[in-house]
């Protein structure tokens, strides 16, 4: 039995919608990334932590050069 591993980038740290609408640009290149949503989590398991804000988006390491780039604007564009 072979063992693939699949290493994940994180390209994004932020607010839910945005988060929300990086996804979507990436999937529109065909790109499915990864979220994860740790105030989310810490609510299901009773964690008392406060995570607001801290939606994460990864990507596979593999992806990455057509990944980045989208990003990278994004992020430009909603600093201005």
């Amino acid at each position: 039995m072979s063992e693939i591993r699949e290493e994940t980038v994180r390209i994004y740290t932020g607010p839910i919608l945005m988060a929300e609408a990086l996804v979507g640009r990436l999937e529109e290149i065909g790109i499915v990334p990864i979220v994860r949503d740790d105030q989310q989590n810490a609510i299901m398991f009773g964690s008392g932590s406060n995570y607001s804000d801290q939606i994460r988006v990864f990507v596979r390491e593999d992806e990455l050069v057509r990944a980045q780039p989208i990003a990278d604007a994004f992020i430009a564009e909603i600093e201005e």
